[in-house]
C-alpha cells in the first residue's frame, strides 16, 4: 500500500487532521535518504554505460566510412579520457572506471575485427579481463567488478568449449578439462570473499555474481553427465563440488545467506534429478508411484535447505545483536 494514502486512512480512522507536521513526521515532505545517497551513483552509472556503448556502438555502425585510424582514435581516446577522470575525480572513479571497462572491450572487439587474431573467440574475453583486473581492483566497486566478473567466467565457458571440440561433452575425455574449469570459476569466488575485500575492494554482489555463475556452470556440466549413456563421472564430482561449497558457505565465519542459497538449489537440482535418472531408468512400473516418491523427496530436499537457511539467518541475527 502507498505510504500516503496509509497516512490519510490512519489520520481519517482515529480523527487526526494529516496536516504538514503529521506528514513531516511520516518522512513525505523531504527526499528519501536512498535516493539522496544512491542517486547520484545510479546517474554516475547510467551515463558512464550509455557514453561507453553509445560510442561503441557508433563505430560499428559506421564501420565502413571510418579508417583504422579513426577507429582506434575514438576508442583509444575515450579510454584516456574515463582513465583520466577515474584518477581525477575520486567521487566519481567508479563510474569512470566502468566507461574505461566498456571502452577496453569495445576496443579489443575492434582490434580483433581488424587483424582476425582467430576463431575462437575465448582469448578476446580472457584478455578483457586480464587488462581490467587492475582497473577493478583499483576502483573498488561492485560497479566493476560485477561486470569483469560475468567477462571472466564467458572466458572460462569459452575456453572449455574450445578445448571440449567446440561443442559440450561430458565423456571421460573431458573429466580433466572440466576439473580446471571449475576450479577456475571457484577461484572467482575466493578472489571476491570478504577475506580478500581489504585488497579488492569487491562488495557483496560482485561475491554473489561469481557464487552464481559458479553454481550455474558446475550444475549444467553435472546434469549433462547425468543424463549421458552411461552416466560419467562429472554427475559425482559435482555433487561433492558442491556439497562442498554449501558447506563452506555455511560456516559462521564464511556465511553468505544468498551464497547459501544458489548453493543449496544447485546440490537440490542434482539430487532430485539424480533420483529421477535412478527411478526411471527401467521403462514400464508404476510410473505414478515413481513420481510419487520423486515429489516426496524433493519436498523433504527443499524444507531441510529451507530449515538450514532459516537457522542460519536466526544465527545471524543473534550474532549481530548488540550484547
Amino acid at each position: 500500500m502507498d505510504l500516503r494514502q496509509t497516512l490519510f486512512a490512519l489520520a481519517a480512522e482515529h480523527g487526526v487532521a494529516a496536516d504538514a507536521r503529521l506528514q513531516a513526521a511520516a518522512g513525505l515532505q523531504g527526499e528519501p535518504a536512498a535516493v539522496r545517497h544512491r542517486g547520484p551513483f545510479v546517474l554516475r552509472a547510467t551515463a558512464a554505460t550509455l557514453v561507453g556503448l553509445g560510442l561503441v556502438f557508433w563505430v560499428a555502425a559506421n564501420w565502413d566510412t571510418l579508417g583504422r585510424a579513426a577507429r582506434f582514435g575514438l576508442l583509444q581516446g575515450l579510454l584516456l579520457l574515463a582513465l583520466a577522470g577515474a584518477a581525477m575525480r575520486p567521487a566519481a572513479r567508479a563510474a569512470f572506471s566502468l566507461l574505461a571497462w566498456l571502452v577496453t572491450g569495445g576496443l579489443l572487439a575492434c582490434f580483433g575485427q581488424i587483424y582476425q587474431t582467430g576463431a575462437d573467440p575465448w582469448p578476446l574475453f580472457a584478455l578483457w579481463a586480464l587488462l581490467t583486473l587492475p582497473l577493478a581492483l583499483a576502483a573498488r566497486s561492485d560497479l566493476v567488478w560485477v561486470p569483469w566478473v560475468l567477462v571472466a567466467m564467458v572466458a572460462v565457458s569459452l575456453w572449455t568449449q574450445a578445448h571440449a571440440g567446440h561443442r559440450w561433452r561430458t565423456d571421460a575425455d573431458t573429466l580433466p578439462l572440466f576439473l580446471q574449469a571449475w576450479g577456475a570459476t571457484l577461484a572467482l569466488p575466493a578472489l571476491l570473499s570478504p577475506a580478500a575485500a581489504r585488497w579488492t575492494g569487491a562488495g557483496p554482489w560482485a561475491l554473489r555474481t561469481a557464487i552464481t555463475l559458479a553454481v550455474v556452470a558446475i550444475t549444467v556440466t553435472a546434469l549433462g553427465a547425468l543424463f549421458g549413456s552411461p552416466v560419467q563421472a562429472h554427475y559425482g564430482l559435482g555433487l561433492v563440488v558442491l556439497l562442498a561449497l554449501t558447506w563452506g558457505l555455511a560456516r559462521p565465519a564464511t556465511v553468505d545467506l544468498h551464497g547459501l542459497s544458489v548453493a543449496w538449489a544447485g546440490l537440490d537440482t542434482l539430487l532430485v534429478c539424480g533420483l529421477a535418472r535412478w527411478l526411471f531408468r527401467g521403462s514400464g512400473g508404476d510410473t505414478a508411484g515413481k513420481l510419487l516418491v520423486l515429489g516426496v523427496a524433493a519436498a523433504v530436499l527443499v524444507a531441510a535447505s529451507v530449515a538450514s537457511l532459516l537457522r542460519r539467518v536466526r544465527q545471524a541475527r543473534t550474532t549481530e545483536r548488540p550484547a
